[in-house]
Protein backbone atom coordinates (compact mmCIF):
# COMPACT_ATOMS: atom_id res chain seq x y z
CA UNK A 1 0.00 0.00 0.00
CA UNK A 2 1.34 3.45 -0.86
CA UNK A 3 0.43 5.07 2.46
CA UNK A 4 1.08 4.55 6.14
CA UNK A 5 -1.54 4.43 8.85
CA UNK A 6 -1.28 8.15 9.60
CA UNK A 7 -1.97 9.13 6.00
CA UNK A 8 -5.56 10.33 5.41
CA UNK A 9 -7.39 8.09 2.92
CA UNK A 10 -10.78 9.04 1.47
CA UNK A 11 -13.46 6.66 0.13
CA UNK A 12 -15.80 8.05 -2.54
CA UNK A 13 -18.97 5.94 -2.38
CA UNK A 14 -18.10 4.63 1.08
CA UNK A 15 -21.57 3.19 1.68
CA UNK A 16 -21.30 0.70 -1.19
CA UNK A 17 -21.59 -3.01 -0.38
CA UNK A 18 -17.94 -3.55 -1.29
CA UNK A 19 -16.56 -0.23 -0.11
CA UNK A 20 -18.01 -0.18 3.42
CA UNK A 21 -16.39 -3.37 4.77
CA UNK A 22 -13.01 -2.40 3.30
CA UNK A 23 -13.24 1.06 4.90
CA UNK A 24 -14.17 -0.49 8.25
CA UNK A 25 -11.28 -2.96 8.09
CA UNK A 26 -8.77 -0.19 7.33
CA UNK A 27 -10.22 1.89 10.18
CA UNK A 28 -9.99 -1.11 12.54
CA UNK A 29 -6.30 -1.44 11.64
CA UNK A 30 -5.68 2.18 12.57
CA UNK A 31 -5.84 3.93 9.20
CA UNK A 32 -7.13 7.50 9.00
CA UNK A 33 -10.33 6.93 6.98
CA UNK A 34 -13.03 9.33 5.82
CA UNK A 35 -15.49 9.28 2.95
CA UNK A 36 -18.58 10.43 1.10
CA UNK A 37 -21.62 8.80 -0.45
CA UNK A 38 -24.52 10.01 -2.57
CA UNK A 39 -26.94 7.98 -0.42
CA UNK A 40 -25.59 9.74 2.69
CA UNK A 41 -26.41 13.11 1.14
CA UNK A 42 -29.96 11.97 0.46
CA UNK A 43 -30.40 10.47 3.94
CA UNK A 44 -29.23 13.63 5.71
CA UNK A 45 -31.70 15.70 3.70
CA UNK A 46 -34.41 13.70 5.44
CA UNK A 47 -32.90 14.37 8.86
CA UNK A 48 -31.90 10.79 9.61
CA UNK A 49 -28.72 9.00 8.58
CA UNK A 50 -29.14 5.46 7.40
CA UNK A 51 -27.95 2.81 9.86
CA UNK A 52 -24.85 1.95 7.85
CA UNK A 53 -23.62 5.52 7.92
CA UNK A 54 -24.02 5.59 11.69
CA UNK A 55 -21.86 2.45 11.88
CA UNK A 56 -19.18 4.15 9.80
CA UNK A 57 -19.24 7.19 12.07
CA UNK A 58 -19.11 4.99 15.18
CA UNK A 59 -15.91 3.49 13.77
CA UNK A 60 -14.35 6.96 13.75
CA UNK A 61 -14.87 7.55 10.02
CA UNK A 62 -15.78 11.13 9.16
CA UNK A 63 -18.46 11.52 6.47
CA UNK A 64 -18.70 14.42 4.04
CA UNK A 65 -21.12 15.51 1.31
CA UNK A 66 -20.13 14.12 -2.08
CA UNK A 67 -19.24 17.58 -3.36
CA UNK A 68 -15.46 17.59 -3.06
CA UNK A 69 -15.27 19.26 0.36
CA UNK A 70 -13.88 16.10 1.98
CA UNK A 71 -10.80 16.17 -0.26
CA UNK A 72 -8.09 18.38 1.24
CA UNK A 73 -4.36 18.95 0.80
CA UNK A 74 -3.81 16.38 3.56
CA UNK A 75 -5.63 13.62 1.66
CA UNK A 76 -3.02 11.18 0.35
CA UNK A 77 -5.22 8.66 -1.45
CA UNK A 78 -8.73 8.59 -2.94
CA UNK A 79 -10.31 5.15 -3.15
CA UNK A 80 -13.19 4.70 -5.59
CA UNK A 81 -15.38 1.83 -6.75
CA UNK A 82 -15.73 0.91 -10.41
CA UNK A 83 -19.12 2.65 -10.44
CA UNK A 84 -17.70 6.10 -9.65
CA UNK A 85 -17.45 8.38 -12.68
CA UNK A 86 -14.86 11.11 -13.26
CA UNK A 87 -17.61 13.73 -13.18
CA UNK A 88 -18.02 13.21 -9.40
CA UNK A 89 -16.70 16.34 -7.56
CA UNK A 90 -14.54 14.23 -5.22
CA UNK A 91 -12.70 12.74 -8.19
CA UNK A 92 -12.32 16.09 -9.90
CA UNK A 93 -10.92 17.65 -6.72
CA UNK A 94 -8.41 14.82 -6.29
CA UNK A 95 -7.29 15.23 -9.89
CA UNK A 96 -6.86 18.97 -9.42
CA UNK A 97 -4.68 18.38 -6.36
CA UNK A 98 -2.74 15.49 -7.99
CA UNK A 99 -3.91 13.10 -5.27
CA UNK A 100 -3.45 9.43 -6.28
CA UNK A 101 -6.68 7.59 -7.09
CA UNK A 102 -6.99 3.81 -6.69
CA UNK A 103 -9.85 1.40 -7.21
CA UNK A 104 -11.29 -0.45 -4.22
CA UNK A 105 -10.22 -3.74 -5.74
CA UNK A 106 -6.56 -2.65 -5.88
CA UNK A 107 -6.51 -2.02 -2.13
CA UNK A 108 -8.49 -5.16 -1.32
CA UNK A 109 -6.21 -7.35 -3.45
CA UNK A 110 -3.13 -6.01 -1.69
CA UNK A 111 -4.56 -6.82 1.75
CA UNK A 112 -5.87 -10.16 0.46
CA UNK A 113 -2.48 -11.31 -0.83
CA UNK A 114 -0.70 -10.41 2.40
CA UNK A 115 -2.55 -13.21 4.22
CA UNK A 116 -1.22 -16.73 4.77
CA UNK A 117 -4.32 -18.36 3.27
CA UNK A 118 -6.44 -16.30 0.87
CA UNK A 119 -9.86 -17.68 -0.12
CA UNK A 120 -11.63 -15.99 -3.04
CA UNK A 121 -15.36 -16.59 -3.60
CA UNK A 122 -16.64 -16.00 -7.14
CA UNK A 123 -19.62 -16.68 -9.39
CA UNK A 124 -22.52 -14.72 -10.78
CA UNK A 125 -24.83 -15.85 -7.96
CA UNK A 126 -24.49 -17.09 -4.40
CA UNK A 127 -21.03 -15.76 -3.60
CA UNK A 128 -22.21 -13.49 -0.77
CA UNK A 129 -24.02 -16.42 0.87
CA UNK A 130 -21.07 -18.78 0.45
CA UNK A 131 -18.73 -16.15 1.90
CA UNK A 132 -21.11 -15.83 4.86
CA UNK A 133 -21.20 -19.61 5.34
CA UNK A 134 -17.40 -19.89 5.31
CA UNK A 135 -17.12 -16.94 7.70
CA UNK A 136 -19.58 -18.64 10.06
CA UNK A 137 -17.62 -21.90 9.97
CA UNK A 138 -14.22 -20.30 10.58
CA UNK A 139 -15.54 -18.05 13.35
CA UNK A 140 -17.35 -20.92 15.11
CA UNK A 141 -14.15 -22.99 15.01
CA UNK A 142 -12.27 -20.01 16.54
CA UNK A 143 -9.93 -19.62 13.57
CA UNK A 144 -10.17 -15.80 13.70
CA UNK A 145 -10.66 -15.06 9.98
CA UNK A 146 -10.67 -11.71 8.24
CA UNK A 147 -13.76 -11.54 6.01
CA UNK A 148 -14.91 -8.95 3.48
CA UNK A 149 -18.41 -9.67 2.22
CA UNK A 150 -20.89 -7.94 -0.07
CA UNK A 151 -23.82 -8.44 2.30
CA UNK A 152 -24.67 -8.54 5.99
CA UNK A 153 -24.28 -11.98 7.60
CA UNK A 154 -27.23 -12.22 9.99
CA UNK A 155 -25.55 -14.49 12.54
CA UNK A 156 -22.34 -12.44 12.75
CA UNK A 157 -22.55 -10.20 15.79
CA UNK A 158 -23.80 -6.79 14.71
CA UNK A 159 -23.00 -3.81 16.85
CA UNK A 160 -22.40 -0.10 16.58
CA UNK A 161 -19.18 -0.72 14.62
CA UNK A 162 -20.18 -3.68 12.45
CA UNK A 163 -23.15 -4.31 10.19
CA UNK A 164 -22.27 -7.98 9.77
CA UNK A 165 -20.49 -7.62 6.43
CA UNK A 166 -17.00 -8.10 7.83
CA UNK A 167 -14.83 -9.80 10.39
CA UNK A 168 -11.51 -8.30 11.44
CA UNK A 169 -9.24 -11.18 12.31
CA UNK A 170 -5.57 -12.01 12.11
CA UNK A 171 -3.47 -12.35 8.97
CA UNK A 172 -3.90 -16.10 8.49
CA UNK A 173 -7.30 -16.67 6.82
CA UNK A 174 -8.64 -13.92 4.52
CA UNK A 175 -11.99 -14.65 2.86
CA UNK A 176 -13.30 -12.20 0.27
CA UNK A 177 -16.05 -12.00 -2.33
CA UNK A 178 -14.71 -11.36 -5.84
CA UNK A 179 -16.35 -9.02 -8.38
CA UNK A 180 -16.51 -10.14 -11.98
CA UNK A 181 -18.80 -7.32 -13.13
CA UNK A 182 -15.95 -4.82 -13.56
CA UNK A 183 -13.20 -7.32 -14.34
CA UNK A 184 -11.45 -6.65 -11.02
CA UNK A 185 -11.48 -10.39 -10.31
CA UNK A 186 -8.40 -10.50 -12.56
CA UNK A 187 -6.40 -8.77 -9.81
CA UNK A 188 -6.71 -11.76 -7.48
CA UNK A 189 -4.61 -14.92 -7.30
CA UNK A 190 -6.01 -16.74 -4.25
CA UNK A 191 -4.72 -19.80 -2.48
CA UNK A 192 -8.22 -21.29 -2.81
CA UNK A 193 -10.46 -20.14 -5.68
CA UNK A 194 -14.16 -21.00 -5.48
CA UNK A 195 -16.53 -20.72 -8.45
CA UNK A 196 -20.26 -21.14 -7.75
CA UNK A 197 -21.72 -20.73 -11.21
CA UNK A 198 -21.65 -18.76 -14.46
CA UNK A 199 -24.81 -17.13 -15.80
CA UNK A 200 -25.76 -13.98 -17.68
CA UNK A 201 -25.02 -10.94 -15.51
CA UNK A 202 -23.45 -7.53 -16.24
CA UNK A 203 -21.54 -8.73 -19.33
CA UNK A 204 -21.48 -11.48 -21.97
CA UNK A 205 -21.06 -15.14 -21.08
CA UNK A 206 -17.90 -15.28 -23.21
CA UNK A 207 -16.27 -12.51 -21.18
CA UNK A 208 -17.41 -14.07 -17.91
CA UNK A 209 -15.94 -17.43 -18.85
CA UNK A 210 -12.61 -15.77 -19.67
CA UNK A 211 -12.49 -14.04 -16.26
CA UNK A 212 -13.48 -17.16 -14.33
CA UNK A 213 -11.10 -19.48 -16.21
CA UNK A 214 -8.19 -17.20 -15.38
CA UNK A 215 -9.35 -17.00 -11.77
CA UNK A 216 -9.49 -20.74 -11.13
CA UNK A 217 -6.24 -21.29 -13.05
CA UNK A 218 -4.51 -18.78 -10.77
CA UNK A 219 -5.29 -20.65 -7.54
CA UNK A 220 -2.06 -21.52 -5.72
CA UNK A 221 -3.44 -24.51 -3.78
CA UNK A 222 -6.78 -25.64 -5.16
CA UNK A 223 -10.10 -24.56 -6.65
CA UNK A 224 -13.70 -25.50 -5.84
CA UNK A 225 -16.19 -25.89 -8.70
CA UNK A 226 -19.96 -26.32 -8.92
CA UNK A 227 -20.26 -29.43 -11.07
CA UNK A 228 -24.02 -28.92 -11.52
CA UNK A 229 -23.46 -25.75 -13.54
CA UNK A 230 -23.12 -26.38 -17.26
CA UNK A 231 -21.04 -23.27 -17.91
CA UNK A 232 -18.61 -24.17 -15.13
CA UNK A 233 -18.21 -27.70 -16.48
CA UNK A 234 -17.43 -26.20 -19.90
CA UNK A 235 -14.28 -24.56 -18.52
CA UNK A 236 -10.95 -26.34 -18.57
CA UNK A 237 -10.77 -28.12 -15.22
CA UNK A 238 -7.53 -27.53 -13.29
CA UNK A 239 -5.85 -30.62 -11.87
CA UNK A 240 -6.26 -29.38 -8.30
CA UNK A 241 -10.07 -28.99 -8.48
CA UNK A 242 -12.59 -30.18 -5.90
CA UNK A 243 -16.15 -30.43 -7.22
CA UNK A 244 -19.62 -30.46 -5.66
CA UNK A 245 -23.16 -31.09 -6.83
CA UNK A 246 -26.69 -32.17 -5.92
CA UNK A 247 -27.56 -35.76 -6.85
CA UNK A 248 -24.41 -35.65 -8.97
CA UNK A 249 -22.32 -38.78 -8.58
CA UNK A 250 -19.55 -37.24 -10.69
CA UNK A 251 -18.94 -34.61 -8.00
CA UNK A 252 -16.49 -35.06 -5.12
CA UNK A 253 -19.08 -33.69 -2.65
CA UNK A 254 -22.57 -34.95 -3.49
CA UNK A 255 -25.75 -33.89 -1.63
CA UNK A 256 -28.72 -36.26 -1.61
CA UNK A 257 -32.04 -36.83 0.17
CA UNK A 258 -33.02 -33.16 0.16
CA UNK A 259 -35.99 -32.34 2.41
CA UNK A 260 -37.25 -28.74 2.16
CA UNK A 261 -38.71 -27.03 5.24
CA UNK A 262 -40.44 -23.63 5.39
CA UNK A 263 -37.54 -22.30 7.47
CA UNK A 264 -34.69 -24.23 5.84
CA UNK A 265 -33.70 -27.46 4.16
CA UNK A 266 -32.09 -30.76 5.19
CA UNK A 267 -29.76 -32.92 3.13
CA UNK A 268 -27.17 -35.65 3.42
CA UNK A 269 -23.51 -35.52 2.40
CA UNK A 270 -20.86 -38.18 2.99
CA UNK A 271 -23.25 -40.06 5.28
CA UNK A 272 -23.93 -37.05 7.52
CA UNK A 273 -27.15 -35.01 7.75
CA UNK A 274 -27.05 -31.23 7.46
CA UNK A 275 -29.88 -29.06 8.84
CA UNK A 276 -29.64 -25.68 7.11
CA UNK A 277 -31.50 -22.68 8.55
CA UNK A 278 -31.88 -21.17 5.06
CA UNK A 279 -34.29 -22.60 2.44
CA UNK A 280 -33.86 -23.66 -1.14
CA UNK A 281 -31.90 -26.08 -3.30
CA UNK A 282 -29.53 -23.25 -4.19
CA UNK A 283 -28.51 -22.99 -0.55
CA UNK A 284 -27.71 -26.70 -0.50
CA UNK A 285 -25.34 -25.94 -3.37
CA UNK A 286 -23.91 -22.98 -1.44
CA UNK A 287 -23.43 -25.17 1.62
CA UNK A 288 -21.57 -27.81 -0.40
CA UNK A 289 -19.21 -25.12 -1.66
CA UNK A 290 -18.45 -24.07 1.92
CA UNK A 291 -17.93 -27.68 3.00
CA UNK A 292 -15.45 -28.15 0.14
CA UNK A 293 -13.41 -25.24 1.47
CA UNK A 294 -13.49 -26.89 4.89
CA UNK A 295 -12.12 -30.10 3.33
CA UNK A 296 -9.27 -28.17 1.67
CA UNK A 297 -8.44 -26.55 5.03
CA UNK A 298 -8.38 -30.06 6.56
CA UNK A 299 -11.21 -29.24 9.00
CA UNK A 300 -13.16 -32.07 10.64
CA UNK A 301 -16.31 -32.59 8.54
CA UNK A 302 -18.65 -33.20 11.47
CA UNK A 303 -17.48 -30.05 13.27
CA UNK A 304 -17.65 -28.11 10.02
CA UNK A 305 -21.28 -29.16 9.53
CA UNK A 306 -22.17 -28.24 13.12
CA UNK A 307 -20.62 -24.80 12.54
CA UNK A 308 -22.38 -24.38 9.18
CA UNK A 309 -25.74 -25.05 10.85
CA UNK A 310 -25.26 -21.82 12.83
CA UNK A 311 -25.61 -19.81 9.61
CA UNK A 312 -28.94 -17.96 9.51
CA UNK A 313 -28.60 -16.20 6.17
CA UNK A 314 -27.70 -12.92 4.51
CA UNK A 315 -29.89 -9.86 4.82
CA UNK A 316 -32.03 -9.31 1.73
CA UNK A 317 -31.56 -12.89 0.50
CA UNK A 318 -35.15 -14.18 0.73
CA UNK A 319 -35.24 -12.61 4.18
CA UNK A 320 -38.60 -12.91 5.91
CA UNK A 321 -39.17 -9.56 7.63
CA UNK A 322 -42.30 -10.70 9.40
CA UNK A 323 -45.97 -11.60 9.13
CA UNK A 324 -48.59 -8.88 9.19
CA UNK A 325 -51.77 -8.87 11.29
CA UNK A 326 -53.79 -10.28 8.38
CA UNK A 327 -51.30 -13.16 7.95
CA UNK A 328 -49.41 -11.74 4.96
CA UNK A 329 -45.72 -12.70 4.91
CA UNK A 330 -43.35 -9.91 3.83
CA UNK A 331 -40.08 -10.97 2.23
CA UNK A 332 -37.07 -8.83 1.23
CA UNK A 333 -34.90 -10.18 -1.60
CA UNK A 334 -31.81 -9.17 -3.57
CA UNK A 335 -32.85 -10.91 -6.80
CA UNK A 336 -31.89 -8.72 -9.75
CA UNK A 337 -30.52 -10.91 -12.57
CA UNK A 338 -32.12 -13.93 -14.30
CA UNK A 339 -30.23 -16.52 -12.24
CA UNK A 340 -30.88 -14.90 -8.84
CA UNK A 341 -34.54 -14.25 -9.64
CA UNK A 342 -34.97 -17.86 -10.77
CA UNK A 343 -33.57 -19.43 -7.59
CA UNK A 344 -35.64 -17.09 -5.41
CA UNK A 345 -38.87 -17.85 -7.27
CA UNK A 346 -38.13 -21.59 -7.36
CA UNK A 347 -37.68 -21.58 -3.59
CA UNK A 348 -40.84 -19.53 -3.01
CA UNK A 349 -42.85 -21.85 -5.25
CA UNK A 350 -41.94 -24.87 -3.10
CA UNK A 351 -44.62 -23.66 -0.67
CA UNK A 352 -48.23 -22.49 -0.97
CA UNK A 353 -49.33 -18.88 -1.08
CA UNK A 354 -49.92 -16.34 -3.81
CA UNK A 355 -46.98 -14.07 -4.66
CA UNK A 356 -47.26 -10.30 -4.97
CA UNK A 357 -43.87 -9.11 -6.18
CA UNK A 358 -42.54 -5.58 -6.38
CA UNK A 359 -39.49 -5.86 -8.63
CA UNK A 360 -37.39 -2.74 -9.16
CA UNK A 361 -34.82 -3.12 -11.97
CA UNK A 362 -31.44 -2.05 -10.60
CA UNK A 363 -30.15 -0.12 -13.61
CA UNK A 364 -30.91 0.85 -17.20
CA UNK A 365 -27.85 -0.96 -18.59
CA UNK A 366 -28.71 -4.29 -16.90
CA UNK A 367 -32.30 -3.96 -18.12
CA UNK A 368 -31.08 -3.52 -21.70
CA UNK A 369 -28.70 -6.47 -21.36
CA UNK A 370 -30.91 -8.92 -19.45
CA UNK A 371 -34.48 -7.64 -19.73
CA UNK A 372 -35.77 -10.41 -22.00
CA UNK A 373 -34.11 -13.12 -19.93
CA UNK A 374 -35.57 -11.69 -16.70
CA UNK A 375 -39.01 -11.54 -18.31
CA UNK A 376 -38.64 -15.19 -19.34
CA UNK A 377 -37.88 -16.16 -15.73
CA UNK A 378 -40.85 -14.30 -14.27
CA UNK A 379 -43.15 -15.69 -16.97
CA UNK A 380 -41.97 -19.24 -16.23
CA UNK A 381 -42.53 -19.13 -12.46
CA UNK A 382 -45.50 -16.79 -11.92
CA UNK A 383 -48.96 -18.32 -11.88
CA UNK A 384 -52.09 -16.68 -13.23
CA UNK A 385 -53.11 -15.23 -9.87
CA UNK A 386 -49.64 -13.94 -8.92
CA UNK A 387 -49.13 -10.18 -9.24
CA UNK A 388 -46.01 -8.39 -10.50
CA UNK A 389 -45.54 -4.66 -9.84
CA UNK A 390 -42.74 -2.79 -11.62
CA UNK A 391 -41.72 0.81 -10.82
CA UNK A 392 -39.31 2.79 -12.95
CA UNK A 393 -35.69 1.65 -13.05
CA UNK A 394 -33.46 2.60 -10.11
CA UNK A 395 -31.23 5.47 -11.25
CA UNK A 396 -28.25 6.52 -9.15
CA UNK A 397 -27.12 9.33 -11.44
CA UNK A 398 -24.43 9.57 -14.07
CA UNK A 399 -24.45 9.17 -17.83
CA UNK A 400 -26.44 6.18 -19.01
CA UNK A 401 -28.57 5.13 -21.98
CA UNK A 402 -32.18 5.18 -20.73
CA UNK A 403 -33.82 3.98 -23.94
CA UNK A 404 -35.20 0.78 -22.36
CA UNK A 405 -37.51 1.38 -19.40
CA UNK A 406 -39.62 -0.53 -16.89
CA UNK A 407 -42.66 0.17 -19.03
CA UNK A 408 -40.98 -1.79 -21.85
CA UNK A 409 -40.37 -4.63 -19.40
CA UNK A 410 -44.04 -4.77 -18.38
CA UNK A 411 -45.04 -4.84 -22.04
CA UNK A 412 -42.74 -7.87 -22.48
CA UNK A 413 -44.46 -9.59 -19.55
CA UNK A 414 -47.95 -8.89 -20.89
CA UNK A 415 -46.93 -10.15 -24.33
CA UNK A 416 -46.04 -13.42 -22.57
CA UNK A 417 -49.59 -13.65 -21.23
CA UNK A 418 -48.87 -12.32 -17.74
CA UNK A 419 -51.76 -9.85 -17.52
CA UNK A 420 -51.19 -9.33 -13.79
CA UNK A 421 -48.02 -7.35 -14.58
CA UNK A 422 -48.37 -3.66 -13.77
CA UNK A 423 -46.19 -0.62 -14.46
CA UNK A 424 -46.05 2.33 -12.04
CA UNK A 425 -44.43 5.65 -12.78
CA UNK A 426 -43.34 6.02 -9.15
CA UNK A 427 -42.81 3.51 -6.36
CA UNK A 428 -45.11 5.49 -4.07
CA UNK A 429 -48.08 4.29 -6.13
CA UNK A 430 -47.26 0.62 -5.50
CA UNK A 431 -47.80 0.39 -1.73
CA UNK A 432 -51.51 1.35 -1.82
CA UNK A 433 -52.04 -0.90 -4.86
CA UNK A 434 -50.58 -3.91 -3.05
CA UNK A 435 -52.46 -3.16 0.16
CA UNK A 436 -55.68 -2.98 -1.80
CA UNK A 437 -55.13 -6.34 -3.52
CA UNK A 438 -53.40 -8.49 -0.89
CA UNK A 439 -55.29 -11.20 0.95
CA UNK A 440 -54.62 -13.49 3.90
CA UNK A 441 -51.87 -16.08 3.22
CA UNK A 442 -50.31 -13.94 0.45
CA UNK A 443 -46.55 -13.41 0.31
CA UNK A 444 -45.40 -9.89 -0.57
CA UNK A 445 -41.86 -9.93 -1.99
CA UNK A 446 -39.82 -6.76 -2.48
CA UNK A 447 -37.08 -7.61 -4.98
CA UNK A 448 -34.16 -5.60 -6.35
CA UNK A 449 -30.60 -4.42 -5.79
CA UNK A 450 -28.46 -1.31 -5.18
CA UNK A 451 -31.26 0.76 -3.61
CA UNK A 452 -30.86 0.96 0.18
CA UNK A 453 -34.47 2.06 0.63
CA UNK A 454 -36.00 -1.17 -0.66
CA UNK A 455 -35.92 -2.74 2.82
CA UNK A 456 -37.65 0.31 4.29
CA UNK A 457 -40.28 0.01 1.58
CA UNK A 458 -40.83 -3.66 2.46
CA UNK A 459 -41.17 -2.90 6.15
CA UNK A 460 -44.05 -0.52 5.42
CA UNK A 461 -46.29 -3.55 4.82
CA UNK A 462 -45.79 -4.78 8.38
Amino acid sequence: MILDKKSPVFFCGIGGSGMMPLALILAAHGFNVSGSDRAYDISTEGGDSLEKFQILQNAGIALFPQNGTGITTKTELLIVSSAIEESIPDVQKAQEKNIPIQKRADILSELFHLSDCSIGISGTSGKTTVTGMIATILQALELNPTVVNGGCIKNIEQNKNNNGSLLVGDNHYFVAEMDESDGSIDLFTPDIALLNNIALDHTSLAQLKTHFQRFIDSAHRACVLNWDNENVRALKRPEHALTYGINNEDADFNACNLKPRPDGIDFEVNGLTVHLKVPGHHNVSNALAALCVGRLLKLDLKKTIQSLELFTGIKRRLETLGISQNNVTVIDDFGHNPDKIAVSLATLKEFDGRLIIMFQPHGFAPLRLMGREMADVFAHFLDEDDILCIPEVYYAGGTVDRSVTSKDFVEMMQAKGKKQSHWFQTRKEIAPFIKEHMKSEDRVVVMGARDDTLTLFAKEFL
